[in-house]
């Protein structure tokens, strides 16, 4: 792929849980138009840099620069603002259990918006086309399927349009079939023509060699090797290619 423009730069973060050590100088750019696939054993902090690029968890040091401002210092004000432009898939779903589906993506826009409901229930409907679940508006989230539920978070982590979409173990826990619609529907996503950057969070090796355009692998603290997709794949690196037959990704 070609490089676009940086979207989002993580630049060597620092951050420890008491004496646990998770990241000792992570560093990566994120380029717009691109999915980033970010590798790692359990413990090595994947998840921690997503919720550090929403603010969800503070680094002991370093920055997350995002259009001029450094995410990692702003105050809960600013971070709202952040939340709008930042779209977060949480492995989950994460949807809200009283809410029907037309509710709880209705929801971002009446927050964020001006909308009128007119334009609120067509998004919902592009919505709804585009994830394949049109007619299922009036359903509770406890009646649908776990790969449902999570084309339904995906949904209203993008309706409001943002800039990086950020992807947190999406296809844990699902069949092959709901994996591949949900690689699928990343897919589109990214096709759309609006204009976005993705970071992939994922133990699915397989997923992130289908859906993503460059792979960081995550070790000891810090980005071992960051790459091209088909670049990863023909490494001689010994640890990179430990890493993706298995060995290392435990």
């Amino acid at each position: 792929m070609k490089s676009g423009e940086v979207i989002v730069s993580v630049q060597d973060l620092y951050k420890s849980f008491g004496p646990k050590k998770v990241h000792q100088g992570v560093s990566f750019d994120v380029h717009d138009g691109e999915i980033l696939a970010l590798f790692g054993g359990s413990g090595t902090g994947k998840s921690v840099v997503l919720r550090s690029m929403i603010g969800l968890e503070k680094p002991d040091s370093g920055k997350i620069m995002f259009e001029g401002r450094d995410i990692a210092r702003l105050g809960e004000d600013d971070l709202i603002d952040i939340r709008r432009k930042i779209g977060y898939v949480f492995q989950n779903g994460a949807l809200f259990d009283s809410m029907s589906v037309e509710d709880n993506l209705a929801y971002p826009l009446i927050e964020h918006t001006k909308l009128t409901k007119e334009q609120i229930h067509a998004r919902i409907g592009e919505m709804l086309d585009l994830i394949g679940m049109k007619g299922s508006e009036k359903l509770l989230p406890a009646s649908l399927s776990g790969g449902m539920q999570k084309r339904v978070g995906a949904a209203r982590a993008i309706i409001l349009e943002p800039k990086v979409i950020l992807y947190d173990e999406p296809t844990a826990g699902l069949d092959p079939y709901n994996t591949h619609r949900l690689l699928e529907l990343m897919k589109k996503i990214q096709g759309r023509g609006t204009k976005n950057a993705a970071i992939f969070v994922t133990h699915d090796i397989p997923a992130a060699f289908e859906v993503a355009d460059r792979i960081a692998i995550l070790y000891l603290g810090k980005i071992h090797t960051i790459d091209t997709t088909e670049n990863i794949k023909n490494s001689k690196d010994p640890f990179v290619r430990s890493f993706i037959s298995g060995e290392e990704n435990r």
